[in-house]
């Protein structure tokens, strides 16, 4: 479970009942269908008319990464593996390498591993690599994008659904209190929308942006792991290559797993 995304639904939801309470506002007022159809209801109709159904089969799957840790291979697995290849082809050759390849669960590093075994050149492994990160980037892009698009529809049909209250509070001017209720029921909409559009909607294109960002470095570290085993650098020297590009916190912790182990 990622706690963070959980907390924070929970926390923005805690947020507005908390203003309801201090504002002594009651919570009738946000039992208002017309309100809560026009915010939904209008955002998935914005949503699906600004991307093909291809991109929208993946929605489960999107809000399944965004309320789960990501399952990827550690940066020090990565490390780990890659000076465990690394001390395997200086004593026995890059072929040797090659009975590892199954041992492999990450497709993207099974691949990278048969290319150096193969004879292939640092070029062409690093276009191939880098090709497929790049895909996955705009993959992971049009993805984040689905929520940031309903982020952006969704707090303008609050103003929408506002505009549609106010008409109907206006066939009450004959009666003062029944209007003010009217009125104060039209901004429930408005409510809704800038809610759903800024705590739900954007948050999770961010939190999808970052995770994918931390894929893309991973995969990064595994490219320069495996270009350095085909240069023939030493563990050490690789070692420090792949711990260059952590921030100084991590790499720390790292060299401390490292020496325990």
């Amino acid at each position: 479970m990622e706690l963070t995304t959980l907390i924070g639904v929970v926390a923005g939801i805690v947020a507005v009942v908390g203003a309801m309470i201090f504002k002594h506002i009651s919570f009738a007022v946000l039992v208002n269908p017309a309100a809560i159809f026009v915010i939904f209801v209008g955002t998935a109709a914005s949503v699906l008319n600004s991307f093909p159904g291809e991109n929208l089969k993946s929605l489960g799957k999107l809000f399944k990464i965004l309320f789960t840790k990501q399952k990827l291979i550690t940066e020090l697995e990565i490390i780990e593996m890659m000076i465990n290849l690394s001390s395997i082809s200086k004593t026995g050759g890059l072929l040797a390498l090659e009975s590892k390849i199954e041992e492999i669960s990450d497709p993207f590093i099974q691949k990278g591993i048969r290319m150096v075994v193969d004879g292939s050149e640092a070029d062409t492994i690093t276009d191939i690599l880098e090709a497929e990160i790049t895909a996955m980037e705009k993959r992971h892009e049009t993805n984040a994008s689905i929520f940031a698009s309903a982020g952006m529809y969704a707090p303008t049909l609050g103003v929408l659904g506002a505009v549609f209250g106010l008409i109907a509070a206006m066939s009450h001017i004959d009666d003062t209190e029944a209007m003010a209720e009217a009125i104060a029921a039209a901004f429930v909409a408005t409510i809704l929308g800038i809610f759903t559009g800024y705590v739900l909607w954007n948050p999770f294109a961010k939190k999808l942006k970052v995770k994918s960002q931390n894929e893309v470095m991973l995969k990064g570290m595994v490219v320069e792991g495996l270009l350095s085993i085909q240069r023939g650098d030493a563990p050490f020297m690789l070692k420090e290559k792949l711990l260059a590009v952590l921030p100084a916190s991590r790499q720390a912790k790292i060299l401390e797993q490292l020496k325990k182990e």
